[in-house]
């Protein structure tokens, strides 16, 4: 069974993969992303990330079809207290940004659609430097004494503004950030790591990155001369292309074999041994993806492999 991690001061224990619910509604339907949650569920997954505007993107969509399938899914199983959803604020198309109003008219939208009493981690999605952070907590922290929300976290931030939050919820000892969700992998190191990642480390907060895979490059199977099927192939070219890129996927394929493991979980496990690291976030749009990506919780890089993924990506 593989053991859960604490998530930064918060009384919230996860499974070191965070599941992606932005593919929900999007490149899998309800019928398919029932049984990828399933099959998270069922090899120990208790971390599910999601956002009010997935997928708004997407013609015909209002915003918040993943918050509902997810929703409907924790009430057919009977499993909600089984389970950590996080969710997101700033994007949805009917509540953009982050003033007090917003956020708690956002909050009980996803509530709503999550069918649920409460949120267990609640996001800034994007940081709105226009608005006061004595505004953003306040509002955060009436949702947590209202019982709505359980802990609250920040996506999308800089090491400043993160900061004067930290030190604002410290001094009116109101509720506080617990994690950190940056954009953060193998091929894009230069937003976390610096400032952001050392705030991290001082304050114990935990860092749950996104596009973790970089949107799939880091699976492997986007290769020179190949064609791949997916929704996100033009986002990916840029990485198959560059120099790094190339350095990056040999590194892979050379500690992926010592190992007899998938690409993936290699460049999951290398972003797992980075400090603050507490679970990476991956999507499944099927469930033959997820194995690859449950493979982290067991895969340990040795200290040379990581460097050696580390130098690559330099």
């Amino acid at each position: 069974m593989t053991s859960l991690r604490k998530l930064g001061s918060s009384d919230l224990e996860v499974f070191p993969l965070s599941l992606g619910g932005n593919v929900f509604g999007w490149t899998a339907d309800e019928q398919t992303s029932f049984a990828v949650l399933d099959a998270y569920a069922a090899a120990g997954g208790n971390f599910i990330d999601t956002a009010d505007s997935y997928s708004a993107w997407i013609e015909g969509n209002q915003g918040g079809e993943s918050e509902t399938i997810i929703g409907k899914w924790a009430k057919a199983r009977g499993n909600r207290s089984d389970v950590v959803i996080a969710t997101k604020v700033s994007q949805h198309p009917r509540y953009q940004g982050l003033s007090a109003a917003n956020i708690k008219a956002a909050a009980d939208a996803s509530l709503r659609r999550l069918d649920t009493d409460y949120i267990d981690l609640y996001y800034t999605h994007f940081d709105q430097p226009d608005v006061p952070v004595e505004e953003i907590i306040g509002a955060l922290d009436e949702l947590v004494k209202a019982g709505k929300v359980r802990h609250i976290a920040a996506s999308n931030i800089g090491a400043e503004r993160l900061r004067e939050s930290l030190d604002f919820s410290e001094r009116e000892g109101l509720a506080r950030y617990v994690a950190l969700q940056p954009h953060y992998n193998l091929v894009s190191r230069d937003t976390y790591e610096g400032p952001l990642q050392d705030l991290a480390a001082r304050t114990g907060l935990s860092a749950v990155p996104y596009f973790a895979l970089a949107s799939g490059f880091l699976t492997g199977k986007y290769r020179p001369g190949a064609t791949v099927d997916s929704a996100r192939a033009g986002r990916v070219k840029e990485y198959a292309d560059s120099e790094r890129g190339q350095k990056v996927l040999t590194a892979l394929d050379e500690v992926a074999q010592a190992h007899d493991a998938p690409v993936a979980t290699v460049a999951l496990a290398w972003l797992a041994a980075q400090p603050t690291v507490t679970a990476p976030i991956a999507s499944a749009r099927t469930v033959e993806q997820l194995p690859a990506l449950l493979g982290v919780a067991d895969l340990k890089l040795t200290d040379s492999e990581v460097a050696k993924l580390t130098d690559a990506s330099a």
